[in-house]
């Protein structure tokens, strides 16, 4: 069912919603003259492509989104009403060449991702034909290219936008049982929605995703089949948090937070495993040990990712959106329509981007809850101007040589760094770790933890860990000490190495990073299950405590380059 609120907006730049952004009555659209004075002529610098796509928060957009259609062969109850919605005038919508003229044009300047939403993409007949132009630039810099679908039409088309270069679908999907799809959507389909999915895994699509929205008292219940579906299947359930739109009818009473489903599915399958995110992940992936798929959650009201988005949106009529609940569109399809060059449409592009808020404009007051983290606790943000900002919060690269900032460069003293200037930012790090046991130990720790007379090995580990965490200012001399947001000890087995694995995630909103509280919680996590295992063998061994990830702060997003040897 393509036509949800939340998939919307985090999947699509128009989408199906077309009912609530058309009649969304804030909405702004803006002209090439409205913006006239951002872009002057006169003093028109050369925009590159290294910072044509950063915003004034150093976040760098090269994930775009084309919605290619306002139509869709469903009515979702929660999208749109039974008889449809107005439609833009095909006269207004773009073309076929002024498609792949914006694609060609983003990828130019840094895209790496587009993805294909609507409406419903395969509604539109030449389909096949903008897949192949789209895919031809996978020679040009772009690696990935997506497609968002409700599945009715595809399954037919999907063996040529496969050779076409579709790397990956997302089918959307409320429901395991047809008469409540039929009664969603309003429409008939559900077995062709299956057979599309059947056809993406027969044809081999390398990424298969389902996203479902979730909504309490209507499909909360098939949660749990959801799960059980990806046992024999590679597909990827995304379990969407239902969001706000204007027209949807939305209520707080709706919702069904991502720790209620985590905790809901766990207490029927067991503990989930951490699937590693990228840093601009959308979803929170996890996997049931033995399955084939994966599942996700993507928490746009409980957890929302605004300060690590790198998407943009051109809609239907050539409109591009920076952010989807934001109020003004500039209207690319008629400064190409006026004759620009490629170069004015980068300028406005670019001015565009640099106007785009730190977070979704105007929602975060109007739907937070009070389990929410309070984002307005950051510190406010000011410009001079926003094509400049000494201010760069998110992710930028350092230009400066490696050095050691706890030595003094002039005594070579050791020296705590100040960071009494620093602006505080979301920060978060990753590091992993493990111990190795010989095998009679690693058996009776899998037959049951609690043999050890200490207690439960891993539980307690855990304990120690977030403990740890907490104390690495008093551990460690030169860091500072924080306060942290989340501490988060993940311990498990693995039967191939016969080793504890151990993954720890800290967040906090800081000067200074949380590599150090990271990689201590790990360290002493593995540590106390050395503790409570030496009484079995001495011949443990501790290794591969690293940090593997890390976001926030003025260097910016890093992920580890070293492979795991499996």
């Amino acid at each position: 069912m393509h036509g949800s609120i939340l998939r919307h907006s985090i999947q699509n730049p128009r989408n199906a919603c077309c009912y609530i952004l058309a009649n969304k009555p804030n909405t702004v659209r803006r002209s090439y003259s409205s913006i006239s004075v951002a872009y002057d002529h006169s003093t028109n610098p050369a925009t590159t492509a290294n910072d044509t796509l950063v915003d004034t928060f150093s976040r760098r957009h090269n994930y775009l989104r084309i919605s290619l259609t306002e139509r869709c062969n469903l009515r979702c109850t929660y999208c749109m009403p039974e008889e449809g919605v107005p439609l833009t005038p095909n006269a207004q919508l773009l073309t076929k060449e002024e498609i792949l003229h914006l694609a060609r044009l983003f990828v130019e300047q840094g895209v790496t991702k587009i993805r294909l939403t609507g409406g419903e993409p395969t509604v539109r007949s030449d389909i096949v034909e903008l897949v192949q132009g789209i895919g031809k630039l996978k020679t040009r810099g772009l690696e990935s290219l997506a497609m968002t679908s409700n599945g009715i039409a595809l399954k037919r088309k999907l063996p040529a936008l496969y050779e076409a270069g579709l790397d990956t679908i997302n089918l959307s999907l409320d429901t395991l049982n047809p008469h409540l799809f039929e009664i969603m959507t309003r429409r008939k389909g559900f077995d062709k929605v299956i057979g599309s999915i059947d056809e993406a895994i027969r044809l081999g699509i390398p990424h298969v995703k389902i996203n479902t929205v979730v909504m309490r008292g209507i499909n909360d219940q098939e949660v749990l089949d959801f799960v059980s579906y990806t046992k024999d299947r590679p597909v990827n359930v995304r379990f969407i948090e239902y969001m706000p739109f204007d027209g949807n009818r939305w209520g707080k009473n709706k919702l069904v937070p991502y720790a209620e489903l985590k905790g809901n599915i766990e207490s029927k399958f067991g503990r989930l495993v951490k699937v590693r995110d990228g840093p601009n992940d959308t979803t929170k992936h996890y996997q049931l040990p033995g399955y084939k798929g994966r599942i996700g959650f993507i928490t746009s009201m409980t957890d929302h990712f605004c300060s690590t988005c790198n998407r943009l949106r051109i809609t239907a009529d050539g409109s591009i959106k920076v952010c989807l609940f934001g109020n003004t569109e500039v209207s690319l399809r008629d400064l190409m329509r006026e004759g620009k060059t490629n170069e004015e449409l980068v300028q406005v592009i670019s001015t565009a981007v640099k106007k785009k808020k730190r977070q979704h404009a105007d929602n975060s007051s109007k739907y937070r809850f009070n389990h929410l983290m309070p984002f307005h606790s950051l510190p406010p943000i000011t410009h001079s101007g926003f094509l400049a900002s000494n201010q760069r919060l998110y992710s930028s690269k350092s230009d400066s040589d490696p050095r050691l900032t706890h030595t003094d460069p002039e005594t070579g003293e050791a020296r705590m760094v100040s960071v009494t200037d620093k602006v505080p930012t979301k920060r978060e790090a990753k590091a992993i770790g493990r111990i190795i046991l010989p095998e009679h130990a690693y058996e009776l720790l899998k037959k049951n933890d609690a043999h050890s007379p200490k207690g439960d090995v891993l539980t307690v580990a855990k304990i120690a860990g977030i403990q740890a965490a907490k104390s690495t200012s008093n551990l460690i001399p030169l860091c500072h000490p924080l306060l942290l947001g989340l501490i988060d000890v993940r311990l498990w087995l693995d039967d191939h190495r016969k080793s504890v694995e151990c993954e720890s995630i800290v967040q906090t909103s800081g000067k200074t990073g949380v590599e150090m509280e990271a990689l201590t919680a790990t360290s002493v996590a593995l540590l106390t299950v050395y503790d409570m295992c030496k009484a079995a063998t001495k011949e443990m061994k501790i290794e591969n405590i690293r940090v593997v990830e890390k976001t926030g702060g003025k260097s910016g997003p890093w992920k580890t380059s070293i492979k795991e040897n499996v």
